[in-house]
């Protein structure tokens, strides 16, 4: 996004994606400086009175009524449901037409619905919503079935043609909205996609200091003077065929595939995978979806046929056809291998490796998995002792070969609480607890709205911000207060703890106009309603925590959905005084 400032800092001009040059309608970057160029200079005043409204409007939009809005009720959690019933698409899944972007949030609060509704149509509707979407996404091009994670988002309406950017934040929501659909069907399904993105962000996105890089880019080089991105040549980096340099890089060359390389790979397997993956003679791209024809020729795997298909089609069973195909995206994953990767973002940002501390936590209980434990719990120590200033009481935004300077912001530390209360349910050290009311204690010094509620995206410390704001939408990230209220409710629960309770309320209502309005732009705000509203559940096992018999019941409790329920251990140790 750019945005121009006047030189008292007052925003006149803003807008997204200026191209380099003048195409689809959009105005060139360079063209738009100069019209700004000009203005300024032929109407200075009036587009500094324009700068002076414009902060005039987003000032009012931070004040609450004069009088405190009713509680919000559980008629708000039906509307917002309305509201996405609408825009959902029955025959691909997702919400709206293309592009089509992931938006975990928007599962997190259907899966709760129907938590809440489960005898009832509309809460059998939004988890169908949910499933199906999953599904759809989990066999479309945006997944990336040969290295496991998610691609940024969908050009089509079918989750086909991604942009091939991988976030850290998107692979974290979406492990959590697929472990969380498991525990819902114990469909094996749900279980291998939320297994193979925590295992590409172990594998591929994990410093050796046990931090989260931010990224993959979209793009990787393409070899000069070979036809295809997967060519041998591209095992060298730093040259192509004869020693010829790189070719710019490309949209998903690191990904896409030739039939006649994945046929000269796999031999006789090579029909199978075709037909299952939909590779195609002259590639596979939909069309209207390559405007940069970068995909003319290549093909980007997604699941055309299910495993019943495949096995009729080719006479064999379903066992045999999942083999083969395992075999062949092993032997195609390791070609892969060989080609020059796209840039990767080696940035460790504070509120991202909190994401995911809490779909590794989750998938540690959900899955059972003692490395997603440990590499939870590594994360979490690299933020303590890199991130945390413990003589200021401080978090820090990000990491690269050192600390930054940049001090952490509202969702960083609502972020990394919510890691640490995922972390201290899957292993109950009482050290994570701990330190996660140690950072609630500072964000609410920080970034609390005393008067009002709600948390500020900054702490105001900045006198070049001449203006705080709370964040009141749950888009591709969660909104920092929408975690907050739910990190408070569940510290309350934790804790017993009143003022937690009515500060996590008090968060809540701070939204009121969004909610009442339109509440489906705040779902992640939604579940911490839905939170708020239900009646507190506890599990306490009493028991040592290694013990069979304990863990035993921990496996039980574990294999099911159990939405606004906390799990406590008691087991005697100097932490139970702690618990309260």
């Amino acid at each position: 996004m750019s945005v121009w400032l006047t030189p008292d800092l007052k925003p006149f001009v803003g807008g997204t994606y200026f191209p380099p040059e003048e195409r689809y309608g959009q105005p060139a970057f360079k063209n738009v400086l100069q019209r700004i160029a000009t203005a300024w200079k032929e109407n200075h005043e009036r587009i500094a009175d324009q700068g002076a409204k414009i902060v005039d409007a987003l000032r009012q939009s931070q004040v609450s009524p004069a009088e405190a809005p009713d509680k919000i009720e559980a008629k708000v959690l039906d509307a917002a449901y309305q509201q996405f019933s609408r825009t959902y698409d029955p025959r691909e899944g997702g919400f709206g037409s293309a592009p089509k972007f992931p938006r975990p949030v928007v599962l997190n609060f259907l899966s709760r619905f129907y938590a809440r509704n489960s005898s009832s149509r509309d809460g059998k509707d939004a988890l169908e919503m949910d499933l199906f979407t999953l599904r759809k996404m989990a066999a479309g091009g945006m997944h990336d079935h040969l290295g496991g994670g998610f691609h940024r988002y969908s050009v089509d309406r079918y989750w086909h043609v991604p942009h091939f950017e991988k976030m850290l934040y998107d692979q974290a929501q979406l492990a959590v909205a697929y472990l969380d659909a498991f525990q819902i069907t114990h469909d094996p399904q749900m279980e291998s996609v939320a297994r193979d993105i925590l295992d590409y962000v172990a594998r591929d996105m994990t410093s050796k200091e046990g931090g989260f890089f931010s990224a993959e880019d979209a793009d990787s080089p393409v070899v000069a003077g070979v036809g295809d991105p997967g060519h041998e040549s591209n095992k060298h980096p730093e040259v192509g065929a004869h020693g010829a340099p790189l070719q710019k890089n490309a949209e998903g060359a690191f990904y896409v595939w030739t039939k006649k390389e994945i046929d000269d790979a796999l031999g006789d397997a090579a029909e199978i995978f075709d037909f299952y993956y939909g590779v195609q003679p002259h590639g596979n791209a939909p069309e209207g979806s390559d405007p940069h024809d970068e995909f003319r020729g290549k093909n980007i795997l997604i699941q055309r046929h299910d495993l019943a298909e495949t096995a009729q089609r080719f006479k064999k069973t379903e066992d045999e056809i999942r083999q083969l195909l395992a075999r062949s995206r092993e032997i195609l994953f390791s070609l892969r291998t060989k080609r020059p990767r796209p840039h990767l973002d080696d940035k460790i940002i504070a509120a991202w490796n909190g994401l995911m501390i809490s779909a590794l936590a989750r998938g540690a209980q959900v899955l059972h998995e003692r490395r997603y434990l440990e590499s939870a719990t590594r994360a979490a120590r690299f933020i303590r002792t890199q991130l945390w200033e413990d003589s200021k009481r401080i978090l820090f935004r990000s990491y690269r070969q050192g600390r930054s300077q940049v001090e952490g912001f509202a969702d960083d530390y609502s972020f990394v609480i919510q890691g640490l209360l995922d972390l201290y349910e899957a292993s109950f050290d009482i050290e994570w607890l701990k330190f996660a009311i140690e950072l609630q204690g500072t964000e609410d010094r920080l970034f609390l709205d005393q008067k009002n509620g709600g948390y500020f995206s900054t702490s105001g410390d900045d006198k070049t911000v001449f203006l705080r704001l709370k964040d009141d939408n749950d888009g591709a990230e969660p909104a920092a207060s929408s975690v907050a209220a739910l990190n408070l409710a569940r510290l309350a629960q934790i804790r017993n703890d009143a003022e937690w309770r009515q500060l996590a309320e008090k968060t809540i209502n701070a939204f009121h106009a969004t909610l009442s309005s339109f509440p489906s732009a705040m779902p992640q705000m939604l579940v911490a309603l839905d939170y708020n509203l239900s009646k507190p559940r506890q599990i306490v096992i009493a028991g040592k925590n290694e013990a069979p018999e304990t863990q035993a019941l921990l496996a039980e409790v574990r294999r099911h959905f159990l939405a606004n329920t906390i799990v406590l251990l008691a087991d005697g140790a100097a932490g139970q005084t702690y618990l309260g």
